[in-house]
């Protein structure tokens, strides 16, 4: 049976944190695909560079009762300092660029304090973040997040500081879960004007907000980037009380993910996906503009401006709602080019919002278009070109988006 774990280094990575990422306990048969488990999950920490695991014997069997062995782990330490980059581009949030840096183990064991910022066409933001990974058990994650933003958008401008803190159990390329889960903590202070008819901004309003953010999810797909069957339903519950000129409101904001994927020929993936969003408890003019739900961009609604579709002012600036729906199907088409890494994906994305908690479908909004996949080892390279197919007077004729992984 299995003994104790050791640790060559208790002050980087202890036994018994070692303990809590083995998928056994002191007393469990032996088997080696555990032992082996182990490892993999010590490499996937990101903070070690080489393990190695030996088993001896602790006590040996007596009669027909087994003895018990011991795992002694000896690591050595990875790089643990990481910089890192991106860039997208989409119509209507312009140029984003990301960057970060990263020490992944400042304090032992597995927790990582992680700088970062934002510089966009739409948005800026700075912030710092501490993350200790398998926190009181494996793949459990526990993250407090303190960051200020600004936004600036057609139909508002926020300036925002967000205090966030977050427990979750989450899937990893290591170990796909058919079940995920969250619940935070958010506390934020933001100061918002909206535009009016005429598209100039009115006085700044302040709005102090407190969540209780929650999500579950109910994956069988069997990818976590690039998914070829199966399918993922999810949900994200946040009740939140806000308050603003002394008036204080409450409601939740809810919402539900359902996607599907299937094969149907060897270069041939459908993909289809559905979400509901509403905002029951409080008028519109009570919830801060940057917690409205809006549709239209990259993962939303193709061919669209980012958060473009929904009620507007009479001046065609969007004012956010308190529903939404939104439809999408694809088609991942992979093709002989590069040795089948490119994929061609025709698309078909449909959505509304509406300003009461259910939509009204007046105005539904398509869009449709093509886009090319280049797929990498660590995930599909996307760009999508979308179409307006019932075009607005503000819509403009085309729309383009570039990131990293599906769309959905």
């Amino acid at each position: 049976r299995f003994g104790h774990i050791t640790s060559n280094m208790p002050d980087f990575m202890s036994g018994e944190h070692l303990q809590r990422i083995a998928r056994f306990e002191p007393g469990d048969l032996y088997q080696r695909s555990l032992e082996l488990d182990l490892r993999q999950a010590i490499q996937a920490t990101g903070i070690v560079g080489s393990t190695t695991l030996t088993v001896t014997e602790a006590t040996p069997p007596v009669g027909e009762e087994p003895g018990t062995v011991d795992v002694a782990v000896e690591m050595t330490p990875a790089r643990l300092r990481t910089l890192a980059g991106r860039a997208g581009y989409g119509t209507g949030e312009g140029f984003k660029l990301e960057g970060s840096w990263e020490h992944r183990n400042l304090f032992p064991p597995e927790g990582a304090l992680r700088v970062r910022a934002i510089a966009g066409t739409r948005e800026q933001l700075a912030g710092v973040t501490f993350r200790r990974n398998n926190f009181r058990g494996r793949d459990q994650v526990l993250t407090i997040d303190a960051f200020a933003s600004t936004l600036d958008y057609e139909a508002y401008d926020a300036q925002t500081a967000s205090l966030v803190a977050t427990f979750e159990r989450v899937s990893t390329l290591l170990f796909q879960k058919p079940f995920s889960w969250s619940i935070g903590l958010e506390a934020v202070a933001t100061g918002e004007r909206e535009a009016d008819a005429e598209g100039n901004f009115g006085p700044r309003q302040t709005y102090f907000i407190g969540a209780i953010p929650g999500y579950a999810q109910w994956d069988t797909s069997d990818d976590l980037l690039n998914p070829t069957r199966g399918f993922r339903l999810g949900t994200r519950m946040s009740p939140e009380i806000s308050v603003t000129n002394g008036e204080q409101h409450v409601y939740l904001r809810g919402q539900l993910d359902a996607s599907y994927y299937l094969r149907t020929s060897e270069r041939m993936v459908l993909a289809a996906r559905a979400r509901f969003a509403s905002i029951p408890g409080a008028p519109l003019s009570a919830i801060a503009p940057s917690r409205r739900l809006y549709a239209g961009g990259a993962n939303s609604v193709r061919g669209y401006g980012y958060r473009a579709i929904g009620p507007q002012t009479s001046g065609g600036d969007p004012t956010g709602g308190r529903s939404l729906a939104e439809v999408s199907v694809e088609a991942r088409i992979q093709t002989g080019f590069l040795d089948g890494a490119i994929q061609v994906v025709p698309f078909i994305d449909a959505g509304t919002v509406g300003s009461e908690t259910t939509p009204d479908f007046d105005e539904i909004k398509i869009g449709a278009g093509v886009g090319v996949r280049y797929l990498t080892g660590f995930g599909p390279l996307r760009v999508d070109v979308g179409v307006p197919l019932n075009r607005g007077p503000n819509d403009g004729p085309v729309a383009v988006y570039i990131g990293l992984g599906q769309a959905f």
